[in-house]
């Protein structure tokens, strides 16, 4: 696995005080981020008051511990401080398993920030152990205020220690997010459980591995509850890994809903699924990869995206029409960039593997952020892409109607296109069918068809 290191510098270490007067203040400090005023060493996002202080405490340890944790291959130690994005009304923080397989972001919404205004921009926020103590220790909802990003002494003044922490980031997180995005843009809500039924149904979830079933599991909404179901029949929806769920837990005496998320069922194969757990002025949400040994940064949902020179240049346009909206909606982008709403969402979902795109369920819409990291590594990483590449460069690609052959090693593979989708003759394509995006040798194809459609004037 790819990794390189990040240096996270913060002016000091996050922490939960406690006034003379008997009042709290929890302030979370930030590193390096982007805003509208271009980068920044330590942004500031919020100061206010918290509506439900206990209910964000225990939003954001989720958060948190979805970043310390690994549910495949727990052995290998993970640790990644939650990033932080303000969008004006509200404060998204996010996160990504150590497997890269569970997508964590609580969202707290104006409501819940007392209704104060928010920033605008990204950056990681520093959670450390003991601020991890003191949060969980939170039981009384006493006023609370809370503090993103320095305060103003912090600002005015470079004295004190500087906080840093270097952590091993790998490259697939970036990936993770942009597949995440592409993956959650197609499911539908699915089911929506009232409190009591949500509180039940989560708690009767095994919490580790050593209790779950092998396989995917299936659940299909029976009046305002789940139940197991043997096989995927419509309307179902896949619980894979269902101990992955556990980060729940701890919100869940506060949920007021549980809203389940999914794609179309089409097969029996195991596919993503989201669970948001809708709380007082917040939102958690937990969004599956469909097996716990699969990342979503092999997914491949990008793919297609990545290797058009229409998405990339679209891309550059509707980047510069971002503005940290909560809420981007893609045909308001296309009047306002002269393109088709097909295009921009082309272009979003490039822009998503620069991490300069999520995509929210509860809105149905996209929204904007930008990930304090090199943007390039997730198309420069991903290994499909760049083998497709190579293979349409050297010529490897001989086309023949609907038909393509693809020279690769020792082999000649045969690609064949059929309404607009691509299939291969290869070993990845007789596995995966297109659930994890298009072989290399498709991609091949499909950029060699784009050139010669060019040359042959037809666009």
């Amino acid at each position: 696995m790819t990794r390189s290191v990040q240096a996270l510098a913060y002016s000091r270490a996050s922490a939960l005080e406690t006034s003379q007067a008997g009042g709290r203040s929890l302030g979370l400090e930030t590193a390096g981020g982007l805003t509208p005023r271009g980068a920044e060493a330590h942004p500031r996002f919020f100061t206010g008051f918290l509506t439900s202080p206990r209910i964000a405490a225990r939003g954001l340890l989720a958060v948190a511990d979805v970043a310390s944790t690994r549910y495949y291959r727990r052995t290998l130690l993970s640790s990644l401080d939650p990033m932080v994005t303000g969008n004006g009304d509200r404060l998204r923080f996010e996160s990504f398993s150590g497997c890269c397989g569970v997508y964590a972001r609580l969202d707290v919404l104006r409501d819940g920030l007392d209704g104060a205004e928010t920033g605008h921009g990204t950056t990681n926020v520093d959670v450390n152990q003991p601020l991890r103590e003191a949060l969980s220790r939170i039981t009384a909802d006493d006023p609370l205020h809370l503090r993103v990003g320095p305060d103003e002494m912090a600002v005015t003044t470079t004295d004190g220690p500087v906080v840093e922490k270097k952590v091993p980031l790998p490259d697939r997180w970036l990936r993770g997010f942009a597949e995440a995005q592409v993956v959650s843009a197609g499911f539908d809500l699915r089911a929506e459980l009232p409190a009591a039924e949500a509180v039940r149904f989560l708690r009767s979830l095994p919490r580790t591995s050593a209790n779950a079933s092998r396989g995917a599991r299936w659940v299909v909404p029976a009046g305002n509850t789940l139940r197991p179901t043997t096989r995927p029949v419509s309307g179902a929806v896949c619980l894979p890994g269902p101990e992955r769920l556990a980060a729940l837990q701890g919100v869940l005496r506060h949920a007021t809903a549980l809203r389940v998320y999914g794609p179309v069922v089409d097969g029996t194969a195991a596919t993503a699924s989201a669970w948001e757990v809708v709380l007082p002025g917040m939102r958690l949400t937990l969004t599956l990869s469909p097996e716990s040994s699969r990342g979503f940064s092999g997914e491949g949902g990008v793919l297609e995206a990545l290797a058009t020179d229409d998405a990339e240049a679209d891309a550059e346009l509707v980047s510069v029409l971002l503005a940290w909206e909560p809420r981007i909606e893609p045909a308001d982008l296309a009047e306002q960039a002269g393109l088709s709403v097909e295009r921009v969402r082309a272009a979003l979902t490039r822009l998503g593997t620069a991490g300069r795109v999520g995509y929210d369920l509860a809105d149905a819409a996209y929204f904007h952020r930008e990930l304090p990291y090199d943007a390039r590594r997730a198309e420069r990483h991903n290994p499909r892409l760049v083998a497709a590449r190579e293979l349409a460069a050297s010529g490897a690609v001989a086309l023949d109607g609907v038909l393509a052959a693809v020279a690769s090693g020792d082999r000649r593979y045969q690609v064949r296109e059929a309404e607009g989708v691509l299939s291969c003759t290869c070993r990845w394509w007789a596995d995966h069918r297109g659930r994890r995006g298009p072989c290399k040798h498709a991609l091949a194809v499909r950029m060699v068809r784009r050139d010669a459609t060019v040359a042959g004037g037809s666009r």
